[in-house]
């Protein structure tokens, strides 16, 4: 037997064909990972491609557009000539010889002149905003008349903030800025004195005017008062109300149906003078339309301020249109009252369960209406003869 057959020499083969195998397996495999390398490549290329494509369009659109200048971005920047603005606004009002007189002057902004420019100067010394300053390229801003002068158009006439701008050259976010800066400064500065308590003599004032008018001890506040009608003392003050309120010392109603001339008179008298303090509020809202109007801001601290503001000004313009002397020069000057305080607790009390009781008389306030309907007939009946 041949033992040789499949000897060496063909175990030699069968491994170099094996091995053989195995390199063209690990070529096949290399190639295919190197197809697969190239494939991703190319995507990986093409996507590079694809955003440098996007990116030079987006930069040639923006490039194509008009840029804008100033510190937020895309703010649109107006020439609004707010020099020349200025120069006329002043040649307007508040020049020496001003193209429009006094009397368009108070119509316009609701005051004289003088009041106006008082306010001006104390509210330009309170905040600095309304002090004109120059802008980055030396340029002047906005005066401080400009700046109040739109704050005026928009609480008399409750202008739209963006209308002031054909006349004055502001922004509308400028010009709402101004409203909430003045009506915060003008409440800071003119509060305390044109928002306090009346003191004596605004006591003495408003006794005097009641009076006058018919009703001695009429005040509308509650300090207390002493006061003589028909020989009878009285020590507290009253307000005029209608039938709606409760039947107190402190309330003096007018007559639903008045039978009889001395009731009639009274009833006439004491709704005049009760439609004066209901007027008011009419007033008010006639001198500053911004208040009959619908709120401007969601702040209710902003809506307080124009309010307050709104109601400062009014009593300043009365005071400066009026003379307030006139009124009480026959009138003497009260004293300071002065109020004792009790310490002890259980004694405040006291007192205090005495002045409600007080101030609750029903009996009190029929005998007090009846005596003033005797003195206004009294006093009607010597007036004519």
């Amino acid at each position: 037997m041949n033992f040789n057959v499949g000897g060496p020499s063909h175990l030699q083969y069968s491994i170099s064909s094996s091995s053989s195998d195995s390199e063209n397996d690990d070529e096949v495999r290399f190639l295919n990972h190197l197809q697969e390398f190239d494939t991703q490549a190319e995507v990986i290329t093409r996507m590079c491609d694809n955003n440098n494509r996007l990116w030079a369009h987006y930069i040639a659109h923006q490039n194509n557009q008009v840029t804008h200048g100033g510190s937020i971005p895309g703010h649109i920047v107006i020439n609004r000539d707010r020099e020349n603005a200025d120069r006329n606004l002043f040649t307007d009002y508040f020049a020496e010889n001003p193209r429009y007189p006094d009397s368009m002057f108070r119509r316009r902004f609701r005051m004289g002149r003088s009041l106006f420019l008082r306010i001006f100067n104390a509210v330009a010394e309170h905040d600095n905003y309304f002090m004109q300053r120059r802008d980055g390229l030396g340029r002047l801003g906005l005066s401080g008349l400009q700046k109040m002068t739109a704050v005026f158009r928009m609480l008399a006439y409750g202008m739209a903030a963006d209308a002031t701008d054909e006349y004055i050259k502001i922004g509308e976010s400028t010009a709402i800025q101004s409203l909430k800066k003045f009506c915060r400064a003008v409440v800071e500065v003119f509060a305390e004195q044109y928002l306090r308590s009346p003191n004596a003599n605004d006591v003495a004032r408003l006794l005097h005017i009641g009076k006058r008018r018919g009703f001695p001890g009429m005040l509308g506040i509650a300090p207390p008062a002493h006061y003589v009608i028909q020989g009878k003392e009285y020590n507290m003050g009253y307000y005029l109300a209608d039938g709606i309120y409760p039947k107190w010392s402190t309330l003096v109603q007018s007559i639903h149906d008045p039978r009889g001339p001395k009731k009639k008179l009274f009833a006439m008298k004491q709704e005049g003078c009760r439609k004066d303090v209901e007027r008011a509020f009419g007033v008010l809202q006639s001198r500053f339309a911004i208040v009959a109007g619908p709120a401007r801001f969601w702040n209710k601290n902003v809506l307080h301020d124009i309010m307050t503001a709104c109601i400062i000004m009014h009593n300043m313009i009365i005071e400066d249109e009026r003379d307030v002397d006139a009124a009480i020069e026959d009138w003497m000057e009260a004293p300071t009252p002065e109020v004792e305080i009790a310490v002890d607790e259980n004694t405040r009390f006291q007192e205090f369960l005495a002045r409600h009781r007080q101030i609750k008389d029903r009996e009190a306030h029929i005998a007090l209406r009846n005596t003033l309907i005797d003195h206004l007939w009294e006093e009607y009946t010597n007036s004519e003869n």
